[in-house]
């Protein structure tokens, strides 16, 4: 049996598509203010439910019985509701989980965070204490590091509004970045289940593009045949917000958008050979966004 933690998430229910096309059975972790409909499509695809809360120690080990692998995908910064915050559910929660899985006997836990940045920010404090604690655990564990997911940076929660030729760009624009897909995570996610080099592994995640997000809206411009009304948003500035705010996810938003301005390459060359998958690229993010 495979746990999924986070399973109403766009990742983690695609984990859990994955996981059951391949023929294996899941268990979905769920909350009891889970979204219904999202609740009602995982069921439709034959995942198993339980119902429990990372900040419920108790429902973890219920969840954690009989299990063989856990995957988490679950972070506050997606959905937040009451007790929600980067303590409870993004570090706390999380080790509650991994002790959980190991009292149970668990085989292998998939935890999925991002690569280290060069600034400190909660939600890096956070990642790094649950990457350690997973760890040191004694349980095989597979540690997933995806840059920046295409879903996400290249939407209009964010400022990219493709439907009105609309992009706020953070920094020059003009570092690279490996975009990756959130559908290509979750394939990885599923591949380390049974891969043997993915054993006690951390993994840097990026997609097949290292492009520069001014690149990325020339893409989007000659798909739309438009041209992109773009604003700059400095570095000054996202520092500035960091420093003036005391909430730990608004800094931590601040930070990721400073992470995004320096760029980061991932060479998925090596891993592409041990992991064969052929990835989503930006061109093929924009031709089903636009």
């Amino acid at each position: 049996m495979n746990l999924v933690v986070g399973a109403t998430g766009s990742l983690g229910s695609e984990v859990c598509r994955l996981l059951v096309a391949a023929r294996q059975p899941v268990r979905a972790l769920i909350r009891a203010t889970a979204d219904a409909d999202k609740v009602a499509r995982l069921e439709r695809t034959g995942v198993t439910l339980v119902r429990g809360d990372l900040k419920d120690r108790a429902s973890l080990d219920k969840a954690c019985r009989g299990v063989n692998t856990v995957v988490s995908t679950a972070s506050s910064t997606i959905s937040r509701q009451a007790g929600d915050s980067i303590e409870t559910v993004d570090r706390d929660g999380q080790m509650s989980l991994f002790a959980a899985a190991k009292a149970a006997g668990v085989r292998h836990a998939v935890l999925i965070s991002f690569p280290p940045v060069d600034i400190e920010f909660p939600l890096q404090s956070a990642k790094r204490a649950v990457e350690r604690c997973l760890m040191d655990s004694g349980m095989p564990y597979t540690i997933l590091q995806p840059t920046c997911f295409m879903e996400v940076w290249l939407s209009p929660a964010v400022g990219f509004d493709a439907a009105n030729a609309k992009a706020q760009i953070y920094g020059s624009g003009a570092n690279r970045i490996s975009w990756i897909s959130y559908h290509d995570v979750a394939s990885f996610a599923a591949l380390s289940l049974d891969h043997t080099e993915a054993r006690n592994a951390t993994m840097k995640l990026g997609g097949p593009d290292a492009l520069s997000p001014l690149e990325v809206i020339q893409i989007f411009e000659r798909r739309q045949g438009r041209k992109y009304d773009v604003q700059f948003v400095s570095e000054e500035s996202l520092r500035a917000q960091k420093s003036a705010t005391t909430d730990p996810l608004q800094q931590s938003f601040a930070a990721l958008m400073l992470y995004y301005a320096g760029g980061e390459v991932i060479d998925m060359r090596d891993t592409l050979r041990r992991f064969p998958l052929r990835m989503r690229s930006v061109d093929d993010y924009a031709a089903s966004a636009v």
